[in-house]
């Protein structure tokens, strides 16, 4: 757990820098599942916002545990080695993009449309919402939107070789998506106008640089590990 430590850390800052970018894809969705709450039930909003929110985060960990499989399968073979490759070179991309420097990322969002052509009308169906367990449906429908941020931290968690560590990184980043999506007034203006600084962008994105540059295979980990 020790050694999984600092990715966990580097998947909650994916998680919250990317806020901003959870907020173009999903705060629109965000607001139309507010409105979609029934008059009966505004007193109810923050726990059905919960019940939103967690079912994304589950089928994100779902999604982590699943392509955590398909990691520990190839984890003995030379595909692991070009997987950990790849997981590197996204993850550099991943603080590229959080940085503001290269936004190649949102391509990989095509990817899902298939799918999501396929999951809109249940999630449709489910609206107005009106209990707890439809919004938490609602919301593990909802992580299946596709996201290129998403799918460039699946394909890093997958590089772990392990189900439960792809999980668990999934995990982390879906955590670190909350407190923007969650947060509500006067917190969430302030929240958001601190992610947003360029400063603190810049400083998230060099950070999961060098995490990029850690997975990387090669004798520069023992240097970076050192300082």
């Amino acid at each position: 757990m020790l050694e999984l430590a600092p990715l966990l850390v580097s998947a909650l800052i994916l998680g919250l820098l990317g806020g901003g970018h959870c907020l173009g894809m999903c705060g629109g969705l965000m607001g139309a599942l507010t409105l979609a709450i029934p008059p009966e039930q505004r007193a109810r909003r923050f726990r059905l916002l919960l019940a939103y929110n967690l079912g994304r985060i589950l089928s994100y960990t779902t999604a982590g545990v699943l392509i955590g499989l398909a990691g520990w399968a190839v984890a003995s073979s030379p595909a692991a080695m070009v997987l950990r490759v790849i997981a590197a070179l996204l993850l550099i991309a991943m603080g590229l993009y959080l940085a503001g420097w290269w936004s190649g990322l949102t391509r990989l969002e095509g990817l899902g449309r298939h799918l999501w052509r396929h999951l809109q009308p249940i999630a449709t169906r489910l609206m107005p919402v009106s209990s707890l367990p439809r919004a938490l449906l609602l919301g593990a429908i909802w992580g299946w939107l596709p996201c290129g941020l998403v799918y460039s931290s699946l394909l890093w968690a997958a590089s772990q070789g392990s189900a439960l560590d792809s999980g668990l990184l999934m995990l982390a980043f879906g955590l670190g998506t909350w407190p923007v999506l969650l947060a509500t007034g006067l917190a969430a203006e302030r929240l958001t106008a601190l992610l947003r600084q360029r400063g603190v962008r810049m400083a998230g994105g060099l950070l999961v640089i060098l995490f990029g540059l850690w997975t990387l295979p090669g004798p520069h980990q023992h240097w970076l590990m050192g300082h």
